[in-house]
């Protein structure tokens, strides 16, 4: 891969490549830190890699220190809600669609949420996403035919609730 070629990935790829990690891990800083080291090892290896298959690449990249970086924070339990007894609230309002279907998401295993957003909101096929999350052609059917079921119950239980 040339100079021009990276640059050109750069600018095609990076801002979906942060849509996709910042998805996953909600953090405006670490998703960054992660698509600057995805960068960072493509420049590494730039002239092993083909042009043609540089995204999937980088999403792979981005994919496994993603991985790692859910590993490493599960250990670290954040509260961002006071106590009820403290003023704050149990129940958070949340009003849109576009929270509802994070909400949504959020209830799913972290595999499964990872292959809606490559699938859905990335448009990679089945074969792509096997590459990038290491798992096999059947395995993603799976993993995503039972992301989308939940994801339907729990959009249909909403809407009864309202």
């Amino acid at each position: 891969m040339t100079q021009h070629e990276y640059n050109d990935t750069v600018m095609t790829c990076s801002d979906d490549l942060y849509r996709f990690v910042f998805k996953s891990i909600k953090n405006v800083e670490d998703a960054r830190d992660i698509v600057q080291h995805a960068f960072e090892i493509l420049w590494v290896k730039k002239d092993e890699v083909e042009y043609e298959k540089v995204k999937s690449y980088l999403f792979t990249i981005g994919y496994r220190k993603m991985i790692d970086e859910l590993r490493r924070k599960k250990h670290i339990n954040f509260k961002e809600e006071l106590p009820e007894k403290l003023g704050g609230t149990t129940e958070i309002k949340q009003t849109g669609l576009k929270k509802v279907l994070h909400n949504a998401l959020d209830t799913l295993p972290d595999i499964q949420k990872q292959l809606v957003i490559l699938k859905d909101y990335e448009g990679y096929s089945y074969e792509e996403m096997a590459k990038i999350t290491g798992l096999q052609d059947s395995q993603v059917k799976v993993y995503l035919f039972r992301a989308r079921t939940s994801l339907k119950k729990s959009l249909i239980s909403i809407e009864r609730n309202m």
